[in-house]
């Protein structure tokens, strides 16, 4: 099972983080998500447990657990779908994202 941890303090790492869930169960990977540019923790990650059962009792007795300070938000990991990510001005077509909103106008001459 996919485990998705969130909370994660920015100082944690993945051995330490793989070490609390031994606790409940053998873990298959860890992994803290690091932001692309700075190389630091966005603060969330996954845990994969090879036993479904062990994996819902650490869910259970992790969720919420003060882990070297912060809160844990523990739970089973959605799947990946395939669905595109919003961004920028979200999804309104057209260029830039705005979307089509007409024609501009000129000024001097227009007439209402």
């Amino acid at each position: 099972m996919n485990i998705y941890v969130a909370n994660i303090p920015f100082k944690a790492s993945e051995d330490e983080l793989r070490e609390l869930f031994e606790q409940h169960g053998e873990v298959s990977s860890v992994k803290i998500i690091l932001d692309r540019e700075t190389n630091r923790s966005r603060g969330f990650g996954f845990v994969e447990m090879s036993d479904d059962e062990s994996a819902k009792q650490a869910i259970n007795a992790l969720n919420g657990y003060s882990f070297l300070g912060k809160e844990l938000l523990v739970n089973e990991a959605r799947p990946k779908t395939d669905a595109p990510r919003g961004g920028g001005f979200g999804n309104r077509g057209g260029s830039g994202g705005y979307g089509n909103r007409g024609g501009g106008g000129g000024g001097f001459n227009k007439k209402w």
